[in-house]
């Protein structure tokens, strides 16, 4: 067996055997929820509500509800469009580059996170399709035969490119997170004592048996997709910054858009999974799943790409000067002294100076910091595409066109009626299906395991090799057993 060196912390904190996993994953799903759950759902579904009534007049009345004016013809949507994006990158950036690169820090949270990229995903593309005011069209954007004669989708247009890039992406998003789900399906399966949820996790499941041959293919698998969704994270948000890196619009065309996209999108899809994973090992009691080292692990990289951003904001700074295009350098000193400046502000300090704090260990090891500056950070990366989109545009070439953008209480109650929506899906992921990686936990249980680590685990020796009791049994009883009927 592989021996991790005693220098690294343990993953996996408190006596734990292979038994705890599986009843710690499994209890809240198989038990009642608690109270905290109830109240959760319960506002989330409300203000999901809200917002799908806000919708609904929308698309009752037109678009001309929105704020939006002949100098401003983008604003909240695509704003709130990039956001979702960006949140979505993380999920499969914890699951398929860390999968690749070995890192076990991963299986603690990829579950979780790559739910939120689905879901995040779906709340993305909501928003270009009611931009076009008319939803039950929304297929038109697709290239495929219609009876409107010469009418086709402009290849051209990256607009287009979105819609294959982002499909994709959403495509092996959900695969991926679907074939690692599928053992821990099977051992709800097994434990499952209602009819109905037996059935149901049965269909679930896909006939997982546990047999060598069903984890070789499912390693094999697992590989392949992370190596197909790892492109995929970097080119989604190259794409979507396409959509304003190809126009000719001072603030827009600028060839560092593609890796300060990534990068943002990296930034704050991770702050999302810190605001989502702290809620959740409170409420779902998995302190010793997700601790400090996690969170630790996690708030390294919101730092390093944090300080990416910076660079990227100081890099457009430069170049807007040195170019010596005046509409050029015209549009960062009004994004910083402008009417919007409050937006700039807002941007700069909670995207560049907030994760600058994480450099001090105790600052990124507190929880309590974590939770508060993965909110900030959110906050600034709205703020950042809110500059981008709505100070780039509200004062063009022609000063007798300049107009501000204020959103409306549509504007407003859609976005926020997504988030609404985007907790709901999520709370009841984690009402239903397994929020760790049961299967995956316990492979690294005795590597990485705090009682086997220090040697106080029962019937462990420091060889790594000896006789480890009653821990083995579990897993037998979770996989084998329907093996061993088949056989």
């Amino acid at each position: 067996m592989h021996k991790e060196a005693a220098i690294r912390e343990p993953l996996i904190l408190g006596h734990k055997t292979y038994s705890d996993i599986t009843e710690d994953v499994c209890g809240p799903i198989e038990g009642k929820a608690p109270k905290a759950w109830y109240i959760m759902f319960g506002i989330a579904l409300l203000v999901g509500l809200y917002g799908i009534g806000c919708i609904l007049y929308l698309l009752g009345t037109g678009i001309g509800t929105w704020g939006l004016n002949k100098t401003v013809e983008w604003a909240w949507d695509i704003t709130n469009f990039v956001w979702w994006v960006g949140i979505g990158h993380a999920g499969t950036l914890i699951s398929a580059v860390l999968l690749l690169f070995r890192q076990r820090w991963r299986m603690a949270i990829n579950r979780s996170a790559e739910a939120m990229t689905i879901f995040a995903v779906f709340m993305a593309g909501l928003f270009p399709l009611i931009h076009m005011g008319r939803l039950w069209v929304g297929y038109w954007v697709l290239p495929i035969p219609n009876q409107f004669g010469s009418l086709w989708v402009n290849f051209n247009s990256p607009l287009l490119w979105d819609v294959f890039a982002i499909s994709t992406y959403l495509t092996v998003s959900v695969v991926f997170w679907y074939i690692g789900l599928i053992p821990d399906f099977a051992t709800i399966r097994d434990r499952a004592k209602g009819s109905v949820s037996r059935k149901m996790y049965g269909i679930l499941s896909f006939g997982w048996s546990g047999r060598a041959k069903h984890w070789n293919r499912f390693e094999i698998v697992s590989l392949v997709l992370a190596g197909l969704a790892t492109p995929l994270v970097f080119s989604v948000h190259s794409i979507v910054s396409f959509d304003f890196a190809t126009s000719v619009i001072p603030g827009w065309h600028t060839t560092i858009f593609p890796p300060y996209f990534v990068a943002g999108a990296v930034f704050s899809g991770f702050a999302m999974v810190q605001t989502l994973l702290l809620i959740l090992r409170k409420g779902m009691k998995l302190e010793a799943y997700i601790h400090t080292k996690h969170v630790e692990y996690m708030n390294i990289v919101i730092m390093v790409t944090g300080s990416i951003v910076g660079v990227a904001y100081l890099t457009e700074l430069f170049i807007s000067w040195y170019s010596g295009v005046e509409y050029e350098s015209y549009a960062f000193i009004n994004r910083a002294t402008g009417p919007y400046w409050w937006a700039y502000a807002s941007m700069m300090t909670c995207n560049v100076v907030s994760p600058q704090l994480m450099w001090f260990k105790k600052l990124r090891t507190s929880l309590l910091f974590t939770f508060f500056i993965s909110i900030v950070v959110n906050i600034g990366m709205w703020f950042e595409r809110f500059v981008i989109i709505v100070t780039s545009i509200h004062q063009d070439y022609l000063p007798s066109s300049w107009s501000m953008f204020y959103p409306t209480w549509v504007d407003i109650g859609v976005f926020i009626g997504t988030i609404g929506i985007f907790f709901a899906f999520y709370l009841a992921f984690a009402r239903y299906f397994p929020v760790l990686a049961i299967a995956e936990l316990k492979t690294i249980v005795k590597i990485s395991g705090e009682s086997y680590k220090n040697g106080t685990a029962p019937g462990h020796d420091d060889h790594g090799g000896g006789d480890h009791g009653h821990v083995e049994e579990p897993i037998k009883e979770d996989n084998t057993d329907t093996a061993s009927e088949e056989e």
